[in-house]
């Protein structure tokens, strides 16, 4: 009988690529609108890279790493990491990673807990924590998100609709509606937020989430709310009454 044998593969960290890249332009005393004339992309585009707001296709990471004078080597060996998956995968509270999405964003605290990529995309599993009052411009990532407010009451900003959220309550969306959440309470909040980066199948009409990421996702959540919103489709999932 064959033994199962754990295997070791190559981890990107995702959550850390965009803020290493503002690190290496701002030492090379750079602006946005620099490595753009350099790289010919646009300075929106850079920012939301380096917002992690999108994951750059491979061509533009070389691109961007190249005009930046980086070796690739160097680079990547920070982007990096090998982990030995066993079937499973524990992870402390002490390992979550803090990093840093928009830099004039005032309350919100992002920890990485866990990313992989699967055929077609990529997951990110992160904490958001909201102080009260903490601000912050409407963005857009290039990617669905789900998030799960485990502790607090906030409301969710998608173009001008407002979402309340209590703890609990899930929120599905495409993230490319611009997008906020709100702490306008007197305790800090606290949600899970998913990143799914990639093509994925649309929500069928039905109210019943069709299986992703490998028939391990979201199978089975309900609608509870629907609302549309610029021709989009966002809807609260899994409300608790």
């Amino acid at each position: 009988m064959k033994e199962d044998i754990p295997t070791q593969t190559e981890h990107f960290n995702y959550h850390g690529l965009g803020s290493l890249i503002r690190r290496y332009r701002k030492e090379k005393d750079l602006k946005l609108i620099d490595l753009a004339s350099l790289t010919g992309m646009t300075s929106s585009l850079l920012s939301k890279i380096e917002n992690g707001r999108m994951i750059p296709t491979i061509p533009s990471l070389f691109t961007i790493v190249q005009k930046l004078g980086i070796s690739l080597d160097v680079f990547f060996t920070e982007f990096v990491s090998e982990s030995k998956f066993d079937g499973y995968i524990h992870i402390p509270a002490r390992s979550f990673q803090p990093y840093q999405k928009e830099e004039e964003a005032e309350g919100f605290s992002y920890f990485s807990i866990l990313e992989n990529s699967f055929e077609g995309g990529t997951i990110q599993l992160s904490l958001l924590q909201l102080t009260p009052g903490c601000s912050r411009p409407l963005v857009t990532t290039a990617a669905y998100e789900i998030l799960y407010l485990l502790k607090g009451k906030i409301e969710y900003q998608l173009n001008e609709e407002m979402i309340m959220l209590k703890e609990g309550d899930a929120l599905f969306f495409d993230g490319n509606i611009p997008h906020v959440p709100h702490n306008k309470g007197t305790k800090p909040a606290s949600l899970l937020v998913i990143y799914l980066f990639g093509e994925l199948p649309s929500p069928a009409n039905s109210g019943i989430y069709p299986t992703m990421l490998s028939g391990t996702f979201i199978r089975g959540l309900r609608t509870a709310e629907i609302v549309n919103a610029q021709s989009r489709q966002i809807t609260v999932i899994a409300r608790n009454t």
